[in-house]
């Protein structure tokens, strides 16, 4: 009982980008209609909400996939911290991709009161555990299954090919994803990114010097590029 009530209480900064005029105005309709939502901005491409910092400010974003010059997917990836995000499209094609990004929702249009409600219940219900689900665990699609992935247990992940590879103390887990999507997944201050093709667990180094790494008896490459932000996030 206490839960649904915070729930009810709950108000989301909400941001609408879309190229479409009359979709915007159905979102903000839909918006300003439901009592756990507060219009926070209204964008109709992509570059014009990054010039907003639309993430910085936005508890949601809705988000259409198909936008000129840079597309749903491309804003997101810019993203450093990004909200929920339920993704729109006017096809179901790009669903898979959507939740590689790990995006609350997908909805297909003209999106459907009683289907956009559900989405917003569904963001509403990951915001009461979010803290909880941050400092403890992940999961991930791995043979068409979802595995529980325990953070502390994760040593390193490297990049193979179209999958990436997550090392852990028991197994290694293969997952269809890009590095850099998987990367957007893991609090910032416990994982790293050493080299195009390794993130570590930072309370699992041993050792190190200018140019490798070793995590749990692994030696990975230290790209210079990389360097000072690895002795920063040593020193915090």
């Amino acid at each position: 009982m206490q839960t649904t009530a915070i729930m009810e209480d709950k108000i989301l900064k909400t941001v609408i980008i879309d190229d479409s005029e009359a979709h915007r105005n159905l979102l903000k309709k839909r918006v300003h209609n439901h009592p756990n939502l507060q219009l926070a901005g209204c964008h109709r491409n992509a570059i014009e909400a990054k010039n907003s910092q639309c993430d910085k400010i936005a508890d949601l974003i809705i988000l259409d996939v198909e936008m000129p010059f840079v597309n749903g997917f491309d804003l997101l990836e810019s993203f450093k911290e990004k909200p929920p995000i339920i993704m729109v499209s006017g096809i179901a094609d790009h669903a898979c991709r959507a939740f590689e990004y790990n995006v609350t929702d997908y909805l297909l249009k003209p999106i459907e009161t009683d289907r956009f409600d559900m989405a917003i219940r569904r963001v509403l219900r990951n915001t009461m555990n979010d803290i909880d689900k941050s400092d403890e665990h992940i999961f991930v699609r791995s043979n068409f299954r979802k595995v529980r992935v325990d953070y502390k247990d994760i040593m390193w992940i490297e990049a193979l090919g179209d999958y990436i590879k997550l090392i852990t103390a028991k197994k290694s887990i293969l997952v269809l994803t890009s590095m850099k999507a998987f990367e957007q997944r893991l609090p910032e201050d416990q994982f790293l990114r050493i080299h195009k093709s390794y993130i570590i667990n930072l309370k699992r180094i041993e050792k190190f010097n200018n140019t490798v790494v070793e995590v749990c008896g692994k030696q990975m490459p230290l790209s210079r590029k990389r360097k000072a932000k690895f002795m920063s996030a040593l020193r915090a």
